[in-house]
């Protein structure tokens, strides 16, 4: 299942981006979506972590990742995956692949779809047009990136495939966390269990 996490909320603007609302009284919620959550997703987690951390407000942002299907449920990610996020500097070591679970909408402030075809499976379980509007594409926060707008899948190919897809990544999750990253800076003394943090920021809203 998605890591759980009290959604802070989100806003959509005309333009597409995307706009954390703040303060807020707990972590904004992201989930990546790929297929089998052993290859795309996991490493769009692991960057977009790194991203918040080295940016000293890791606590302001819950990150999870999922898949669309069960054929990898509590396997580590792919190797290849876990080799090309040690050449670039991350560690995926921790990750276990899970299932996305659509009853779990609400915990989320965004669902990050890495293709087409997740954004459509996530969109057709979306219960509520308020779920539907938190699906986005990865490739949405940097379109120039692939004309198809889709992250490819590297499964069936090469390290250097991994490499490419992970550099694709990177590029799409600093796009991504650049439109955030000011939400959360109100947020980077909340932790998800801190109740003393949560109510000090209520008071302010």
């Amino acid at each position: 299942m998605p890591g759980s996490a009290c959604c802070g909320g989100a806003a959509v603007r005309h333009d597409g981006r995307v706009t954390p609302d703040s303060p807020a009284p707990s972590a904004f919620a992201v989930c990546f979506v790929c297929t089998g959550n052993i290859c795309r997703s996991p490493m769009a987690e692991v960057v977009l972590r790194s991203l918040a951390e080295q940016a000293g407000i890791g606590s302001a942002i819950e990150i999870s990742s999922a898949g669309t299907g069960e054929w990898h449920l509590g396997e580590h990610a792919d190797s290849r995956a876990l080799a090309a996020l040690e050449r670039h500097g991350f560690d995926g070591g921790r990750h276990r692949a899970q299932l996305f679970d659509p009853s779990r909408f609400a915990e989320f402030d965004l669902v990050v779809a890495l293709d087409h075809g997740h954004e459509r499976a996530l969109r057709s379980w979306a219960r509520t047009d308020v779920d539907r509007q938190k699906v986005r594409r990865l490739l949405d926060f940097e379109p120039g990136l692939s004309p198809q707008g889709d992250v490819p899948d590297p499964y069936y190919s090469d390290a250097a495939a991994f490499d490419s897809v992970l550099a694709l990544i990177e590029r799409a999750c600093r796009a991504l966390f650049t439109q955030i990253e000011p939400g959360l800076r109100g947020n980077r003394s909340v932790r998800p269990d801190s109740t003393d943090a949560r109510a000090a920021l209520a008071q302010d809203t």
